[in-house]
């Protein structure tokens, strides 16, 4: 392959990357419109159960099999998903969009962290470093050191956590099933904890939405977010995870812009600061991925 095409090849990853940053940034501020008139926790269950009826379409149409023998590892896939989901959307709609972005961003650190103890991968000087800088970023966002910090944005990181953790197990999982399966498993989850919630505890109330442009925006959620899912493999098929782990980051200053539209406020000093250590060591962890 010439020259021209290998470039050809990384301008498509690159260009796919930002379509699917900027997709998901539109993705989370019609979260966080929706949130003025739903709990977080409804648009978790109506976006999961749209999702669950296309992709139920798709398995039917290409016929796709299941394989039984590693359904628990299926299951804690659809689980860690389906937690960090549910923080993303709870933090989108009680703290500023690009904060809550920022702080699910924080998810490769935990996966190299993972990985170093589940799958025994090694951590080098300039990763360990990286890890640093990150989580320094994330002290400077929560702002322990004053009077700022808030339960919301500890929710945030345990997000990126709890998504960190389903990556892992897509690791071990993604040889075994197709990832039609696999993003079924997560929002067939993604739909009973919801109803788990709102059976089982005080703190969930589904309501009876009747405004058409409650349930349209809902569907343009669904269909968005699986567009920004469909850029996000296509990216990283056709250019080194390294570069495209870089150009992911890009959804931080989208998300930013639209939550300013939307009324937040533009971070503060030790907010963007923060920002920019963690897209730092965030890019320092994806360089260590050379494949």
């Amino acid at each position: 392959m010439s020259n021209e095409h290998k470039s050809l090849f990384i301008d498509r990853g690159v260009l796919f990357m930002l379509l699917s940053a900027l997709l998901g940034a539109i993705n989370g501020a019609l979260a966080k419109i929706l949130s003025q008139s739903m709990d977080p926790i409804e648009i978790v269950f109506y976006r999961n159960l749209i999702g669950i009826i296309i992709i139920l379409f798709t398995i039917k149409k290409y016929h796709v099999s299941i394989d039984m023998s590693k359904l628990h590892l299926l299951f804690l896939r659809g689980l860690f998903g389906s937690v960090a989901m549910v923080l993303f959307f709870y933090t989108i709609a009680t703290i500023p969009l690009g904060e809550a972005v920022v702080l699910n961003k924080t998810s490769p650190f935990f996966v190299t962290i993972l990985a170093y103890y589940l799958m025994k991968e090694k951590i080098n000087l300039n990763t360990f470093f990286a890890l640093i800088i990150g989580f320094i970023g994330i002290i400077f966002i929560m702002k322990p050191f004053g009077i700022e910090i808030s339960y919301e944005h500890i929710l945030g990181v345990l997000g990126g956590f709890f998504a960190a953790a389903a990556y892992a197990t897509i690791k071990k999982i993604k040889d075994i099933y197709d990832a039609r399966v696999i993003m079924l498993s997560f929002m067939g989850v993604g739909i009973i904890i919801p109803i788990g919630l709102f059976l089982f505890t005080p703190y969930v109330h589904f309501k009876m939405h009747l405004e058409p442009y409650i349930w349209a925006l809902i569907i343009l959620m669904a269909i968005i977010s699986t567009g920004s899912q469909w850029f996000l493999t296509r990216a990283y098929s056709l250019s080194r995870a390294s570069i495209i782990g870089v150009v992911s980051y890009t959804n931080i200053p989208f998300a930013i812009g639209f939550g300013y539209f939307l009324g937040d406020l533009l971070p503060d000093m030790f907010t963007f600061l923060g920002i920019i250590l963690i897209v730092i060591g965030g890019i320092l962890v994806s360089k260590k991925d050379k494949k």
